[in-house]
């Protein structure tokens, strides 16, 4: 895959512009290894002096399927894909990557299988919004490694938004929160816990419908920990409709998590376009907010 930018600034050296351009340490040193950096069509050392006007392309190697992945054929349904991203609306019930649960049939497996029957350049998916196994709705994929690091990059700066959909039991009182509280691992059991030695963790949210005994809540993430939704609404002894994990209630039919991931929106790295997508809501979801309207 080819890639290319004028230098329109002095720069101190070509590894400096290249990482300003989202090529991380790692990338450069696949590019060192396997790829070719050319200035002016003509091939160079990572040594080499830059001037403004200059175009610099680089050529990074294919990334070859992993024969260890198991294929899977069954059909993904795809929101977005160009070159350097593929967006995947997922189904509840499916884990995102091989487990001891399930090698042969996740989304990685899925993805494998949609890249073999295109015969995609770059057949590695590089998964960048892991949603658990109950959670249905917008998983985000780079293509590529230079995606990868960008997209890595930009989540790090907060240049993503991230919207969730959640049904928490009770009724909230505050039309708008933010829960603000560090979480860590339970040392009993699988889930995660308020802690003062978590890892810094903010939800924000607002109430979109309240039921009798139900609040639907749409959620924004400000970081990225385990179970965070889940765990922070749980410790406000709101706990999610269907979370078992969690002490949630099973009511209006849910039996899994009430949380499907919405939306997700970000300014394209590679074209300064805006992009948002939006998952479909799911059949199970559509029925218990109907029978919740109808306590």
């Amino acid at each position: 895959m080819e890639l290319s930018w004028q230098v329109t600034i002095p720069v101190t050296s070509l590894k400096r512009f290249l990482n300003d351009h989202g090529v991380s340490h790692r990338v450069f040193s696949d590019l060192k290894q396997s790829g070719t950096i050319r200035v002016n069509d003509q091939v160079v050392t990572p040594a080499v002096d830059l001037n403004v006007g200059d175009t610099v392309t680089i050529t990074l190697p294919a990334e070859l399927a992993d024969d260890a992945v198991a294929t899977s054929m069954v059909p993904i349904t795809v929101l977005f894909e160009n070159r350097d991203w593929l967006v995947v609306d997922k189904p509840a019930g499916l884990n995102v990557v091989p487990g001891p649960a399930n090698r042969t049939d996740t989304l990685v497996n899925r993805i494998k299988g949609y890249w073999a029957t295109e015969q995609a350049e770059n057949q590695v998916p590089h998964i960048l919004t892991r949603l658990d196994r109950f959670t249905n709705g917008v998983v985000w994929v780079a293509r590529h490694r230079l995606a990868n690091s960008l997209a890595s990059q930009m989540q790090a700066a907060h240049q993503v938004d991230k919207r969730y959909l959640a049904v928490v039991s009770g009724q909230l009182i505050d039309d708008h929160g933010m829960i603000d509280a560090p979480l860590a691992g339970d040392p009993a059991g699988y889930n995660q816990m308020v802690s003062p030695d978590g890892k810094p963790a903010q939800t924000e949210y607002w109430v979109e419908q309240r039921f009798p005994n139900a609040t639907l809540v749409r959620v924004k993430l400000h970081t990225g920990r385990t179970h965070q939704i889940r765990a922070h609404f749980a410790s406000l002894n709101h706990p999610l409709v269907g979370d078992g994990l969690y002490d949630g209630p099973m009511i209006a039919g849910m039996t899994r998590q009430a949380l499907q991931a919405q939306s997700l929106a970000f300014t394209d790295p590679f074209t300064g376009e805006d992009r948002a997508f939006t998952s479909t809501t799911p059949a199970d979801w559509q029925a218990m907010l109907q029978q919740l309207s109808e306590e």
